[in-house]
């Protein structure tokens, strides 16, 4: 007879001693070392499963946050929700949830308050922890009427007995060696170990073996340190059962059972089924997310071009995007939202769990990549239009800028070798005084050219903010045409001071020729401007600025009888000198020493501005027939967008409207969408023609439309819209058809659910708020308590948005009323063909199934590692879990 064991305490009774063993003991630097080492590992192999861990026992508690989630993790419950705050508060109240769901669980917390939790107590932490270890691994722990540590103990105490050399009476000194830990090892996987060359004198080399055997092959981490257990005399107690206990739960549970033919022909086709979507769904979404990776940073670029052609080139090749390349992948989207969907509903009915796509391949993943593409596209668009008129004003202000500056330069040329001659020294008092005429003259000329130079000059200043590529080149030149019009200027002092000077020896002068100069100085740059701007480009955009332009001319034209009375008085100056000299014998080839102008150069001059008149009127009325031509485009556009956009906004809300509708059956719902989806297709011609007007807009460089409040990128992001919200509905539609079905759904339920849902969603947004669902379901006889309906809303609602869905109402009211195939109805089915074994060997499948599903089984199948399998034995135990996504096969 076995000896019993009976520890003599209740439940809380046996807790609080358990808490208060050797309390004073946690002031042993080498134990806290130990507990620190083992609790740390023991809470990360929980942790894990929810992707997190902590790496400071006292520090990643504090703020409760980890420790709420370690017990949700070890119970499988759902605690309070944490506070997210930072304060002290914040953590206080976290940490004191924490405890009061452990003492909730019949544990008595002595003297550990979430205070010293939040303040970082390593004495207090590792206590709370060997708390939750004592509840949640061990006291669960029960062995012919023994429990916890009793139990635990003689658990091992039988597993060992067996083996030389080993002799557990205790959970510090008895396994110093390592051989206790082997021997457990060896009992339950022999496979693992070969116990008969271990030797008790080597217990680093035992101990090192048994952890690391335990974590590789067992999934239990390593939670000790051989050299800490060998050289403390006495190894904590709490570290060593904590450990314990982790291969007493990896081996003592009993073998999942059993399964049948017909039931896992089913199962393999419907997991065969899936796993292709899947992989459809995988190479789908990478050759999507491929296109965008390589199209967005196209889209990105914006490195100018320094030429029209090359930015119109651009716009073009943008053009054939849009036109062509990007919408085959606009539909490629919506077909992968539509088979995730469709995925998910399929494994929601065969429940099994929702299917978790690649990282960065969630539907979340390619909808934020297309939505960055789309930022990256409407940002281009309006860079190479923007680009275009930047390129459209440098090119007109440098052609501006060389006219200006070459009239300048033609004028400046030799005026210094001029100003900086001294024939004045050797002229009589006549032509002393002719030089002072004419040197005024050329004064006057020259503050005449004090507008150009500073025109060129705000040219040039104009080009350098509009980042002109040639702007050095015009920085140079501008720089030249400044320091020559400084040196003019100075030099033009210094020859009137010289003048003045000689002026003082001089008395008479020829008041007509010096009328002649004064007058005809400023007409002749008045007619130079003048041929300047009928010669000047102009670009306008509305009809409204070249009717400007034209009224200007017009303005100009009627200055012109009084520059011609101008014109006819200056001549009669030089006609009344030839008329003195052939009065008075003068020689009739006297020369005007005040001015270079001739009678000649003012005629043809004349003559030219007179020819340039009815050019400008040509030029200008040839411009406002364009213009009203872009102004007849633009009312055309306008025309079709503005029935467009309301046709598009009707057929959304019909859509929407026939989605909601619960008087039909699912199938008319079906028949009135696909009649929408097919108006919707035939009216594609409308949106082309759309195009084909907007293209033309384009390439008349129009920019603005006052007629529409509608633009193309409106019209196209409305019609892709609507057609992924056609798509989309069809695919509920479906999706809720393939539910009814697979579930035994009459019609007259599911109008049921809809009338109930309808009811319920009092704000008409698409979902029921939670107390609009718990009225509902009250309607429908549920008799609810609190943690009743905390456990629906943990299905319906699994992400805690607070709304549920018309779907996930419908899957709740099917899982209520239709039953699924689980994981223990698929391994009995397999333990029938097994005849009765824990294991299947590979003839049994291939004789008892379909050969398809017979080498599916055989290729996934693990190898059954029980003392009683046989060569080529299978575990079909864990196959059955891994189906259902129970396990990490």
């Amino acid at each position: 007879m076995e000896p019993q064991y009976n520890n003599g305490y209740e439940q809380e009774e046996y807790m609080l001693q358990e808490d208060e063993w050797d309390r004073d003991l946690l002031l042993d630097p080498a134990w806290e070392k130990q507990q620190r080492k083992t609790f740390t590992a023991w809470c990360n192999s929980h942790l894990r499963k929810a992707g997190t861990q902590i790496d400071n026992i006292e520090e990643d508690f504090r703020n409760g946050l980890k420790l709420m989630l370690l017990l949700e993790v070890i119970s499988g419950e759902r605690l309070p929700k944490p506070d997210r705050g930072k304060m002290r508060f914040h953590k206080i109240a976290n940490v004191n949830k924490a405890l009061e769901y452990i003492t909730s669980k019949g544990v008595k917390l002595v003297s550990i308050g979430a205070e010293e939790i939040v303040d970082g107590n390593v004495k207090m932490t590792l206590g709370m922890i060997w708390t939750i270890i004592l509840r949640f691994a061990i006291q669960d722990i029960s062995v012919e009427e023994t429990s916890a540590k009793e139990g635990l103990l003689l658990w091992c105490q039988r597993k060992t007995a067996p083996y030389r050399n080993v002799n557990v009476q205790n959970f510090h000194c008895s396994w110093k060696d390592g051989l206790a830990f082997c021997a457990l090892i060896h009992r339950h996987r022999p496979d693992l170990i070969d116990y008969a060359k271990l030797k008790k004198d080597d217990p680093l080399g035992n101990l090192n073996m048994a952890l690391e055997i335990a974590e590789k092959h067992l999934d239990i981490p390593k939670m000790l340190d051989p050299e800490d257990i060998i050289n403390t005399p006495k190894p904590d107690e709490r570290a060593i059962m904590t450990y314990v206990s982790c291969f007493y739960h990896a081996f003592a549970g009993a073998e999942q059972a059993e399964t049948a033919a017909n039931r896992i022909c089913k199962v393999l086709g419907v997991n065969q089924e899936n796993e292709k979507l899947m992989e459809d769904y995988e190479k789908l979404a990478s050759e999507l997310l491929e296109w965008i990776r390589r199209t967005t940073p196209w889209l990105e670029n914006r490195t100018p071009e320094t030429t029209m052609g090359a930015m119109r080139k651009k716009l073009e090749d943008f053009r054939d995007y849009r036109r062509m390349h990007k919408p085959p992948k606009v539909q490629e989207k919506c077909q992968l939202e539509i088979s995730f969907n469709t995925l998910q509903t399929k494994l929601r009915i065969s429940n099994r769990p929702a299917f978790m796509p690649s990282e960065g391949k969630m539907v979340s993943d390619i909808t934020g990549a297309w939505q960055g593409l789309e930022q990256a596209e409407k940002g281009y668009e309006e860079w190479l239009l923007t680009e275009i008129r930047r390129l459209e004003r440098v090119e007109h202000l440098a052609e501006k800028f060389q006219q200006k500056a070459s009239t300048h330069e033609a004028w400046a040329k030799g005026k210094d070798e001029l100003l900086m001659m001294k024939d004045y020294e050797a002229a009589s008092l006549t032509e002393v005084r002719a030089m002072l005429r004419r040197h005024e003259a050329f004064e006057s000329d020259l503050a005449a050219h004090q507008d150009r130079v500073e025109q060129i000059a705000a040219i040039a200043q104009e080009l350098n903010e509009l980042d002109y590529y040639a702007s050095a080149a015009i920085n140079e030149r501008c720089q030249r045409i400044c320091d020559q019009w400084d040196q003019l200027g100075t030099l033009t002092q210094k020859r009137r001071e010289a003048l003045e000077r000689t002026e003082k020896l001089l008395e008479t002068i020829d008041q007509l020729f010096l009328e002649f100069a004064k007058r005809s100085a400023p007409f002749n740059n008045w007619m130079e401007g003048a041929m300047e701007d009928l010669q000047d480009m102009f670009i306008v955009h509305s009809v409204e600025e070249i009717q400007n332009l034209i009224s200007a001319h017009e303005q100009f034209k009627a200055t012109l009888p009084e520059a011609d009375t101008e014109r006819q008085a200056i001549m009669s100056i030089y006609n009344e000198v030839q008329k003195i000299s052939q009065s008075y014998g003068i020689s009739p080839n006297l020369t005007n020493i005040y001015s270079t102008i001739t009678p000649t150069e003012l005629s043809l001059k004349w003559d030219k501005v007179r020819r340039l008149v009815p050019q400008r009127d040509s030029a200008l009325q040839e411009e406002l027939s364009r213009q009203q031509v872009n102004e007849r485009l633009r009312r055309q556009f306008a025309g079709q967008a503005n029935l467009i956009g309301p046709w598009i906004q009707t057929r959304m809300e019909e859509i929407l409207h026939s989605s909601m509708d619960a008087g039909g059956t699912l199938e008319d719902q079906m028949n009135q969408l696909k009649q929408y989806e097919s108006i919707i297709i035939n009216y594609k011609p409308n949106i082309d023609r759309l195009e084909g007007d907007h293209q033309l807009i384009q390439e008349s460089l129009i920019f603005d439309n006052k007629h529409t409040n509608y633009t193309m990128e409106h019209v196209r992001v409305g019609w892709e819209l609507l057609l992924t919200t056609v798509a989309r509905t069809i695919n509920e539609i479906e999706t809720q058809i393939l539910t009814r079905d697979a579930k035994g759904i009459s019609q007259q339920q599911l109008n049921d659910f809809r009338s109930s849902f309808t009811h319920f969603d009092r704000k008409k947004k698409g979902g029921m708020e939670t107390d609009d669902f718990r009225a509902c379901l009250i309607s429908m006889g549920y008799d609810l308590g609190e943690a009743e309906f905390a456990r629906i809303m943990s299905l319906v609602d699994p992400n805690g948005k607070g709304l549920v869905t018309f779907q996930s109402f419908v899957d709740f009211m099917t899982r209520e009323t239709t039953e699924t195939d689980t994981v223990e109805q698929v391994a009995a089915s397999f333990r029938i063909l097994a005849g009765d074994k824990p294991y299947i060997l590979i003839e049994e499948l291939r004789r008892e199934l379909p050969p398809e599903q017979a080498e599916y089984c055989i290729s996934r199948m693990p190898l059954y590692a029980g003392p009683d399998g046989v060569p080529g034995a299978l575990d079909y135990s864990a196959f059955s879990t891994a189906l259902y996504g129970e396990s990490d096969l």
